[in-house]
C-alpha cells in the first residue's frame, strides 16, 4: 500500500465509490438483457457476447475498486472498458443514445476520469513499474 496524504486518501475513497456505483448500476441493465442494452451492443456488432462480457469486467473493476489495495488494478479495468465505450460512442453510436440526452457517454467518461485519478494516485501499487514513478 502507498502512503498517499489525507486529501488523497479521501479523494481516492470517493472517486472509488462514485466510480464503482456507476458500474454496479449498469450491471443490471447488462446481466437482464435490457432492451437499451441489446440495442447498443447489436449495434455494435457485439451482441450478447460484448454486453455480458464488458459487464463481468465492469463487475471485476468494481470490486476491485472497494478492496483496498487493489484500487490500482480496478483503475486500469475501468479505464481500458470504458475507453471501449468511449470510442464506441464516438465512432458508432453517437454522443446521445435513444434519446439519453448524452448520459451514457457522460458516464463513460465520468469513470474513465475517475479510474485515471484513482490509477495515478495509487500508480506506485503498480508491480515492477510503480516503483519508479
Amino acid at each position: 500500500m502507498t502512503s498517499l496524504t489525507q486529501t488523497q486518501n479521501r479523494v481516492s475513497w470517493l472517486l472509488q465509490i462514485v466510480v464503482a456505483v456507476i458500474l454496479v448500476q449498469t450491471l443490471y441493465f447488462k446481466f437482464t438483457g435490457a432492451p437499451e442494452s441489446i440495442y447498443i451492443f447489436s449495434k455494435l456488432g457485439l451482441e450478447p457476447a460484448g454486453r455480458i462480457g464488458s459487464g463481468i469486467a465492469e463487475l471485476i473493476a468494481a470490486a476491485l475498486l472497494l478492496i483496498p489495495g487493489t484500487a490500482v488494478f480496478g483503475g486500469l479495468i475501468t479505464m481500458g472498458v470504458l475507453a471501449g465505450a468511449i470510442v464506441s460512442h464516438l465512432t458508432k453510436l453517437g454522443i446521445e443514445v435513444q434519446g439519453d440526452g448524452g448520459l451514457l457517454f457522460g458516464l463513460a467518461l465520468t469513470c474513465f476520469v475517475g479510474g485515471a485519478i484513482i490509477t495515478w494516485l495509487h500508480r506506485r501499487e503498480l508491480p515492477l513499474i510503480g516503483a519508479r514513478f
